[in-house]
């Protein structure tokens, strides 16, 4: 286990995009307790950004955390968001605000958040890594990282661009590990390569990995060890080198309790816990989805005209049609950017001449089309 952070207390990290709520407002007095149960158990880091729950995470942080525990109890991390600063010029005046709001002096991590192939080109535009950097040089924050939702060759890019980033956090769970559109374990490698810490997000993919279908849950159930759906999914992400902090954005304080009773004396996977997650990651493979391998021969030597990913896009529906998974959405954008949509498809059949499982590609562009553009 990477122990870049010393001051980290230890690698699991409430993540505070969904917190209890009462309506829409967040429940504070949950909140509360759920923020002294975390660190009465000795746990200290804390995750949030501007528009997490429209700007109430923030203030909800100032009110059950800052302002009821003395600084070196906590390490804060709050992120820098595209929407929200339109030059250089405004990224001060931002970050001013996000310290106020959470009642702070400094940050212990900023990201440059939710980075992917386009919004890189604005957060370099704007300077926004040179202002962090020059922020943490004036001593506002203590370590400057991005998060991440794009190919693994982006991400490269971005490291290779700015090698002084301290931390990436990025998408990982073990039905991602492989998936071609969120490429897990990829961009985990490019971490990896250039020596970064890594901090998970949605290691349970949004409460996904928790509610499982029977058959999953079955093969958990056999195990005989009474642990929860979700400790298999976090636990996979911290059983991995160089994996520094797991978040976990934990709702109610039935699920604070859950995540710290195997969280706070950690214990790797054993050979049955891995295997039954193979046999999970099976199911899920085996549901209502696209059978495609991802063997690319569909795009290769130009038989696809128009420049669509085409194993990708069928992978980002694959996983919204199981999950319905809102990344997906995202992840479909971030694709298409610099590609082409799957409404831009012309029917040449070029892609089916080829296609070793026979898929009647053309067809499934138009499901793809369907959800991802209406």
């Amino acid at each position: 286990m990477d122990r870049s952070f010393p001051e980290i207390k230890t690698f699991f990290g409430f993540g505070c995009m969904r917190l209890p709520m009462i309506g829409s407002e967040v429940d504070i007095e949950q909140f509360k307790e759920m923020t002294d149960y975390f660190i009465n158990n000795g746990f200290n880091y804390f995750d949030t950004a501007h528009g997490y729950i429209d700007g109430k995470s923030e203030k909800a942080i100032k009110v059950a955390l800052t302002d009821r525990y003395p600084r070196d109890k906590y390490l804060l991390t709050d992120k820098l968001t595209e929407p929200y600063f339109h030059s250089q010029e405004e990224i001060r005046p931002f970050f001013q605000s996000q310290l106020e709001a959470c009642g702070v002096e400094y940050f212990d991590f900023y990201l440059m958040h939710a980075q992917n192939a386009v919004n890189f080109e604005h957060f370099k535009k704007c300077k926004a890594y040179e202002t962090a950097f020059e922020l943490k040089k004036e001593g506002k924050i203590r370590h400057v990282g991005l998060s991440f939702h794009d190919k693994a060759e982006v991400l490269d890019n971005i490291l290779t661009t700015y090698p002084e980033i301290e931390v990436v956090q990025i998408q990982f769970n073990y039905v991602d590990y492989d998936d071609p559109s969120v490429q897990s374990k990829k961009v985990y490698d490019v971490c990896r390569k250039h020596g970064k810490p890594i901090i998970v997000m949605e290691p349970v993919k949004g409460g996904s990995l928790v509610k499982l279908p029977d058959a999953a849950a079955k093969v958990y159930e056999e195990l005989g060890d009474g642990l929860s759906n979700a400790s298999y999914a976090i636990r996979f992400a911290a059983h991995q080198e160089g994996i520094r902090i797991v978040l976990s954005g934990m709702s109610d304080m039935a699920q604070m309790k859950d995540n710290v009773s195997f969280m706070k004396d950690f214990k790797p996977l054993s050979e049955a816990e891995l295997g039954a997650i193979a046999k999970v990651t099976a199911i899920y493979k085996g549901l209502d989805m696209i059978p495609c391998t991802a063997c690319h021969y569909c795009v290769e030597e130009n038989h696809c005209p128009m420049d669509i990913k085409i194993p990708e896009l069928f992978a980002c529906l694959n996983t919204k049609k199981v999950f319905n998974d809102w990344n997906q959405n995202m992840y479909y954008g971030n694709l298409t950017a610099t590609s082409g949509k799957a409404s831009a498809c012309i029917e040449c059949g070029g892609c089916e001449a080829v296609c070793p499982q026979h898929l009647e590609i053309r067809a499934l562009l138009k499901d793809v089309a369907a959800e991802f553009e209406k």
